[in-house]
């Protein structure tokens, strides 16, 4: 990839999840001189840097979270993976979206008193297929992210690089996981393996090596995070999630059912592989409620919680720590996302991480907030894209070649 140095820009980040429970804005300057380089102790006053290659300084100016209308929450997880759904509700949604994403950088705008010259937007997610499968006589995998990012750059006055995806199935990929780019810029290390873990709705993890590039990066879709322990949870006691892990903390892990789930296909299969609501949405959860039946409400709430920790213990046993190479550099776990809020799960992560001699960090304690990672790394493939470069790791998403990601809306 050119060294070449790019313009600075600030641009924003938007990010909204699986969980589908609102939108993450991270204001970013980018492209700044110096390198993407070594760590700061304050991400907000100074450059975010990595050890790699040079590249391009970035400083997260500030970082918001906006939750959905309920109506809109609602919507959102009615139409994913939906079984029939009509056309003219999903183009609405697509474009009440698009007016949400922009209110929330206005928001951010007018909060950190800073103007975006680029936004780089997600999307929400309604379907992932990363796979190639059958349909009308050809192999076709497929993805939709909505929310009009036309919408979004009229309504902010800048340029907007959404759909980022696509592209790179289009090259053979997966389409996910992209966030390792910005992982791999951040976290490498010269002596230290590190796993870099996000637990949003579903749960997805980047491995970099000690002193990797990014042909060695292996990163993929562990499985549920947030997403089965929140729904359980709205089922049985009419709440959203589980704040902070404390229902969890009462119950007791039904290890019979635990072990049941963990013999299915996708834990088992081999990266690079991507998950969704397809595979752990609604008839997963009835399902595991039906498993769980008769059993105490707290006791399913753990085990949900089990489920989470185990599936990322038992990834990072068969996946990284046993791949042929330097599997005893790896010795830290940066865990980011909303995940990171549960006590609960964090300890239950930190046991099983313990048995395989790996300590469990928080991305907060390098400066970065673990709600603002993925936002913040739109924002960084946003920029990449407007300057016509690939973004993707093609040893992450099993893409054929580099990619430029996104299609871009102008103001």
């Amino acid at each position: 990839m050119s060294k070449k140095s790019y313009e600075a820009m600030m641009v924003a980040g938007v990010m909204s999840g699986t969980s589908a429970d609102g939108i993450n804005v991270a204001l970013v300057r980018i492209g700044e001189g110096g390198a993407l380089g070594s760590r700061s102790e304050s991400i907000t006053t100074s450059s975010l840097r990595g050890r790699g290659r040079p590249r391009h300084a970035i400083k997260l100016v500030g970082h918001a979270e906006f939750s959905y209308p309920a109506k809109v929450r609602a919507a959102v997880l009615a139409a994913m993976n939906a079984e029939s759904a009509r056309v003219a509700d999903l183009a609405r949604l697509s474009f009440l979206l698009g007016e949400l994403y922009a209110d929330a950088v206005l928001n951010a705008e007018r909060k950190f008193r800073v103007k975006a010259e680029l936004v780089g937007c997600h999307g929400q997610t309604l379907y992932h297929q990363g796979e190639a499968h059958p349909f009308m006589g050809r192999k076709v995998a497929a993805t939709w992210q909505t929310g009009e990012g036309a919408i979004v750059a009229a309504r902010v006055g800048a340029p907007v690089v959404s759909d980022f995806r696509p592209s790179d199935m289009a090259a053979g990929g997966q389409g996910a996981p992209l966030v390792p780019y910005l992982d791999s810029l951040l976290f490498r290390d010269p002596k230290i393996g590190r796993i870099v873990q996000n637990v949003g709705g579903i749960a997805n993890l980047t491995a970099i090596p000690a002193g990797a590039g990014a042909g060695r990066i292996v990163a993929f879709d562990t499985g549920p995070g947030n997403m089965v322990i929140d729904a359980v949870t709205d089922a049985l006691f009419g709440r959203p999630f589980d704040r902070d892990g404390k229902i969890a903390a009462e119950g007791l892990v039904l290890k019979p059912v635990l072990e049941q789930i963990l013999k299915r296909m996708f834990f088992r299969a081999k990266p690079p592989k991507t998950a969704g609501r397809e595979e752990f949405g609604r008839e997963f959860v009835r399902d595991f409620l039906r498993q769980c039946a008769g059993f105490r409400k707290e006791d399913v709430v753990a085990t949900a919680t089990a489920l989470t920790a185990r599936s990322i213990g038992d990834a990072v046993r068969r996946f990284v720590t046993q791949k042929p190479g330097p599997a005893s550099s790896f010795r830290e776990m940066i865990l980011s996302g909303g995940g990171a809020r549960n006590a609960t799960l964090i300890a239950m992560l930190t046991e099983n991480l313990g048995q395989l001699g790996i300590q469990l960090r928080l991305s907060d304690e390098f400066g970065l907030p673990s709600q603002a990672k993925e936002a913040l790394a739109f924002a960084v493939l946003a920029y990449e894209t407007w300057n016509r470069c690939p973004s993707n790791v093609p040893s992450a998403t099993g893409a054929k070649r580099p990619a430029v990601l996104g299609k871009i809306s102008y103001a």
